[in-house]
């Protein structure tokens, strides 16, 4: 099993490689390790949901 930066994780779910970083440190990424400063992730870990974004009611998904 290959290992991903944050940089490549980003580019794949299409966020920011800071986002990625703060969900590794958040513990929300299952899998991900830290060795020497820098965060390594599982090739075929999933991009976790963000809690953020809430479907209104009435709209189909």
């Amino acid at each position: 099993m290959g290992l991903l930066t944050t940089t490549e994780a980003a580019e794949i779910w299409g966020i920011s490689r800071r986002r990625v970083n703060t969900l590794c440190n958040e513990g929300r990424i299952e899998g991900a390790i830290n060795k020497g400063g820098r965060w390594l992730i599982p090739e075929g870990a999933k991009k976790p949901e963000d809690p953020r974004r809430v479907p209104k009611k009435g709209c189909k998904a």
